[in-house]
């Protein structure tokens, strides 16, 4: 059924149709409209429903606004344009606001805001390493204080006494990485209008990478004391050692990630952005696997006694560390034997053997070079034949 236009009296260009069942105030609502000529062209706009506000007497003086607004040149000529420049100033007053706000709103009403949202999102051990950082190192220095003057030589005072107390370049980069975050946070939610002052933090360098690996003899004990003690953890251990999986990847290795055919194993959700390399069966990896395997192998390949994924090392690993003494006086944490040794000792003796450097790379899901240099000084016979290839100039 058609519309039927009702015009108004006494108000040219203003008319309204009523609703087919929709009632309001004891009568069946109205939507008001404009019809007016401008530039020589006729244009109609609506205004809206009586329910929602409008009455013969508003809309009466939209359009006396509107032909005012028409003949003098000023102000919006149309609905649209009125529209447009109520929303303009709508949009101005809440920039105005939020940034009045971010003049006030302090570190710590961020940090409430920050890490509930965390939460959600991150792994619970992070969350709870991050709640440290902030009652430890900022609550009390910049807590209460607004971000937008948070300055940059407040933020190093912080990190220098972190490092001045004793606490590792690596514990100083995590602390510039959450304050920088949380200021973020900020940004995200238009809280905080300035550049982060957070990025202009300065760290020392430090080379806190691993260097220790086993001896094939260290190998050797470290497997026969967990043979003995934990089925677990030695196979853990030896699926690392000839592997080069991470701790983490150990965890998560399922059944569904080996293909004994093609003899490659997946390792999925690696460090370097979540990439997913595939790595060889080695002869000790593959005769392992195989003994653990069964027709209805499903789910995780290593299991605790519950039949739940691991989510931490057994503490036998560590005691057999301590029952061989391979780490007895030593106080560099570099040179200290972990799990995560056995993945070293993996690249190392590939690199002893004579495996190229690339190659080493690609197997341990490195995203550079640079990371895989450390190995390169245990190749010496492979150097060696690199720089007599010139014997033959």
């Amino acid at each position: 059924m058609p519309i039927k236009w009702i015009k108004v009296e006494n108000v040219k260009g203003l008319r309204y149709y009523e609703h087919s069942t929709r009632i309001y105030k004891k009568r069946k609502d109205r939507n008001f409209s404009l019809t007016y000529k401008l530039d020589g062209q006729t244009k109609t706009e609506s205004l809206g429903w009586e329910s929602d506000g409008w009455t013969i007497e508003k809309a009466s003086a939209i359009m006396n606004e509107l032909k005012q607004n028409q003949k003098t040149c000023h102000g919006p000529r149309t609905l649209a344009e009125k529209r447009e420049q109520a929303q303009k100033q709508k949009e101005e007053e809440e920039a105005k606001t939020k940034e009045e706000e971010s003049k006030t709103i302090t570190f710590s009403q961020v940090y409430e805001m920050y890490m509930p949202a965390q939460k959600m999102k991150k792994d619970p051990k992070t969350c709870k390493n991050e709640v440290g950082y902030y009652e430890n190192w900022f609550k009390e220095t910049i807590g209460e204080k607004p971000i937008d003057i948070i300055t940059i030589d407040e933020l190093q005072a912080i990190i220098d006494k972190a490092i001045s107390s004793g606490k590792k370049p690596a514990t100083a980069r995590l602390l510039k990485a959450f304050v920088r975050q949380v200021l973020n946070f900020a940004k995200d939610r238009e809280l905080y209008t300035k550049d982060n002052v957070a990025e202009k933090i300065s760290i020392p360098k430090f080379d806190n990478r691993r260097t220790r690996f086993l001896s094939v003899e260290e190998a050797q004990k470290l497997l026969s004391i967990l043979k003995e003690r934990n089925k677990q953890a030695h196979d853990m251990s030896i699926f690392s050692m000839y592997s080069g999986a991470r701790q983490g990847e150990v965890f998560s290795l399922c059944w569904e990630n080996i293909n004994f055919k093609t003899k490659f194993i997946a390792l999925f959700d690696t460090k370097n952005n979540n990439k997913t390399r595939h790595v060889p069966l080695t002869e000790e990896t593959e005769k392992l696997l195989k003994n653990l395997h069964t027709k209805d192998s499903r789910g995780p390949v290593f299991k605790t006694e519950s039949g739940e994924r691991f989510k931490n090392l057994p503490r036998a690993f560590l005691y057999a560390i301590d029952e061989l003494g391979l780490n007895n006086g030593i106080k560099d944490a570099r040179q200290k034997v972990v799990f995560h040794t056995l993945r070293h000792s993996y690249a190392s003796w590939l690199m002893m053997k004579g495996a190229d450097l690339l190659a080493v790379k690609e197997l341990l899901g490195h995203s550079t070079t640079a990371m895989t240099e450390r190995y390169s000084h245990l190749s010496p016979e492979h150097l060696k034949k690199t720089a007599a290839l010139l014997n033959s100039l």
